[in-house]
């Protein structure tokens, strides 16, 4: 009898390091990441680009990396640990919030543009390739013109928190989905919901 090996997924979530970063909409993908670990019951330790931890789900291992080198160079933190995992880009989901979409919403993709942001941007240069699934969590577009760095860095409204925690809670679902049962049936399951309370 040869033991089964585990599939290993990498699981990013992007953000910026520091207290002041904290609670911003830009650092949503850190805080799915800290749900997903909290619902596991494990810690993040810092590590090599990254805080880390493994999750073990269902026979398979998630490799969850919240990079510690700002949004911008999110890349070399991504592939350091593909590398590292031997893990491919199709076994690779980033957590990223998107302004394109309502606060409502959540959108899963196996690949695409960055759509103009800088970590997606950085982990395409890193990968030479863009074919890799992205978890797009809508932040909506509700500023005035001119406003976009102060939104997205701004933290979440009172009004809209319950909202947010409530998506939180449905991305560390869809994570969960994605590594079970393949990112085609997780797409059919959550990418039409509207999340409202």
């Amino acid at each position: 009898m040869t033991d089964v090996v585990a599939t290993k997924y990498l699981i990013a979530g992007l953000g910026n390091i520091g207290a002041e970063y904290e609670g911003t909409r830009h650092n949503i993908g850190f805080d799915v990441l800290d749900a997903l670990a909290a619902k596991h019951q494990q810690r993040f330790a810092v590590e090599r680009l990254a805080e880390k931890v493994e999750i073990k789900l269902r026979g398979n291992v998630l490799v969850c990396i919240k990079p510690t080198t700002y949004m911008n160079l999110s890349g070399r933190a991504v592939k350091y640990w593909m590398d590292k995992g031997n893990i491919s880009p199709d076994r690779l989901l980033v957590v990223v919030d998107e302004l394109a979409l309502p606060l409502s919403k959540l959108r899963l993709r196996p690949g695409g543009s960055d759509a103009g942001h800088n970590g997606l941007t950085s982990i395409q240069e890193s990968l030479g390739t863009n074919a890799y699934a992205r978890l797009r969590f809508g932040i909506g577009s509700n500023f005035p013109r001119g406003m976009q760095v102060e939104y997205v860095l701004g933290k979440w409204g009172p009004e809209e928190l319950p909202q947010v925690r409530m998506k939180v809670g449905k991305s560390v679902e869809l994570i969960e989905s994605f590594a079970s049962i393949g990112i085609d049936r997780t797409m059919n399951l959550y990418n039409n919901l509207e999340f409202e309370l």
